[in-house]
């Protein structure tokens, strides 16, 4: 890691800070050294000097949940509801799987565009299809190594019979098609625990430190009581994040009733898995029970707006769980269920969709609780050796450096308001990870961008021919579904997360 010294700038340390100051940063060891208006002109001999003056550095952004499998899918379905959306993201097939330089190029295709928005760190909640490898592991967490990103990478990958992960299916479809399914590939406890075993020990740490790893047990359905317990033992010994998809949808909630008597949440709970290394992803269908056991937990909320509504899975109560003092963290989840990995979206998203579920302005979150999800909930979430989301001494020097000439700031009234409110991204000049300037004047320096490019439009056609293919192969299955996802509104859940009736 080579040293750094940003001179020049105004500088945004995290999101209690009312307002940026004038300040120079001292980089050593991918670590800030110092911070100080006045730094000495040898306080690193040799460092590289990027001149910051007039511009805004910020924490680089925390995109806190996505799912990299999605990067080639963008743009190929319409909404739906998530259940049925699944259908046509993940095909239900058995052939040799993924090839590693599609792997690899989809992950730096999404790396690519996150650098490109000051967004310095994610946590990638990556699936597999049809089963997981070494070879995928290696290709995805190789790929985030290459382009310079810190990253955090967890296997999500169901252990059970895709029927046992829904409510009412299994009478509703056929038994053929009940054969069909279990004649699927499908991994066991015991091989997921092996590819985690081969995830810690090569790529934990890797890069510098740049690269982590997380436990996932993509939902607590999909996952069997043994080895929930067993992928909680393993984030507690290595002090790792574990990613969980809980009560995303209202047939989750009817699901947790019927199958284990009680919601996910409580369900987790009682497992002994529910504590401070979960991330408990979106948890929309939650009640008030639930959001005093995440809160006595010390788990992280990942809320992913964007995501929520594209796919009508609702509104996630985020004034009930800031209040009770759940830690929440910020997400754009996949790049077909968001379309892109845009955090700045994700942010004013989540600052003005909860303003339609509450008349009283007073609950509407403030500008400095988005930055602190994105910042602090995105920190406390990964669980990493250096602080990230804050630029203050000791601190991973993760930055994005803004260009306050552009319009977001004409005028400029208010800097954490207007990075919320009116900042797309499109202002980012400079991204810095570790002490690296990944992104120099808008050109990223790790990425050949272009080639990249080449390499997608070659296979575009395939791409778009897999797409036709898939939505053909999941008809068949759309109507059961649909009648699942009809029966599960129409049972009483005692609670209400979308708009209307």
């Amino acid at each position: 890691m080579s040293d750094l010294i940003l001179r020049g700038g105004l500088i945004l340390a995290d999101a209690a800070s009312p307002a940026p100051v004038a300040a120079d940063i001292a980089v050593e060891g991918g670590t800030i050294k110092a911070i100080s208006a006045d730094l000495p002109a040898d306080i690193l001999p040799g460092a590289e000097v990027l001149d910051v003056t007039g511009r805004l550095v910020v924490p680089g952004l925390i995109n806190a949940h996505i799912h990299s499998p999605g990067n080639l899918m963008r743009g190929t379905l319409d909404g739906l509801p998530l259940e049925v959306f699944m259908l046509y993201e993940v095909p239900q097939q058995d052939d040799g799987g993924e090839e590693a330089g599609v792997l690899r190029l989809r992950t730096l295709l999404g790396a690519a565009e996150m650098l490109r928005l000051g967004i310095t760190t994610v946590a990638d909640d990556a699936f597999f299809v049809p089963l997981t490898t070494t070879g995928a592991i290696d290709a995805i967490a190789g790929a985030y190594d290459e382009s310079g990103m810190r990253a955090t990478l967890g296997l999500d990958q169901p252990v059970v019979v895709e029927y046992e992960k829904y409510p009412f299916l299994a009478e509703i479809l056929s038994e053929g098609q009940k054969a069909r399914m279990r004649a699927l590939p499908r991994e066991t406890p015991e091989g997921m625990l092996a590819h985690y075993d081969h995830l810690i020990s090569r790529w934990h740490g890797a890069g510098g430190g740049r690269i982590g790893a997380a436990l996932s047990c993509s939902a607590p359905q999909r996952a069997t009581p043994d080895y929930l317990r067993a992928l909680s033992a393993l984030a507690r010994r290595h002090d790792l994040p574990f990613f969980c998809h809980i009560l995303e949808t209202r047939t989750q909630r009817v699901l947790g009733d019927m199958k284990y008597g009680k919601s996910l949440v409580r369900h987790v709970h009682d497992e002994g898995v529910l504590d401070a290394h979960m991330q408990v992803i979106h948890a929309i269908w939650v009640d008030d029970d639930d959001i005093a056991l995440l809160a006595a937990s010390g788990a992280t909320v990942a809320h992913n707006p964007v995501c929520n509504m594209r796919l009508g899975s609702g509104v996630m109560p985020f004034r009930a769980l800031a209040r009770a003092g759940v830690p929440i963290c910020l997400g754009t989840d996949e790049a077909i269920s968001d379309d892109s990995h845009n955090l700045w979206v994700a942010m004013k998203t989540a600052a003005n969709i909860h303003a339609l579920g509450d008349p009283d302005p007073a609950t509407w979150p403030r500008a400095e609780e988005i930055l602190s999800a994105v910042w602090d909930g995105g920190n406390r979430v990964l669980r990493r050796p250096a602080p990230l989301g804050r630029i203050a001494v000791g601190a991973a020097a993760d930055f994005a450096v803004l260009d306050l000439d552009a319009p977001p700031y004409r005028p400029l009234h208010d800097i954490r308001r207007q990075l919320v409110l009116c900042e797309t991204g499109a202002s980012v000049v400079h991204t810095v990870v570790a002490g690296e300037v990944v992104m120099r004047d808008g050109r990223l320096t790790t990425i050949d961008e272009a080639d990249l490019v080449r390499q997608l439009r070659r296979i575009e056609p395939g791409l778009r021919d897999a797409a036709r293919a898939l939505r053909d192969s999941a008809a068949e299955l759309e109507g059961p579904y649909r009648e699942m996802v009809r029966r599960a509104f129409a049972t009483d859940v005692d609670m209400e997360r979308r708009l209307g009736r």
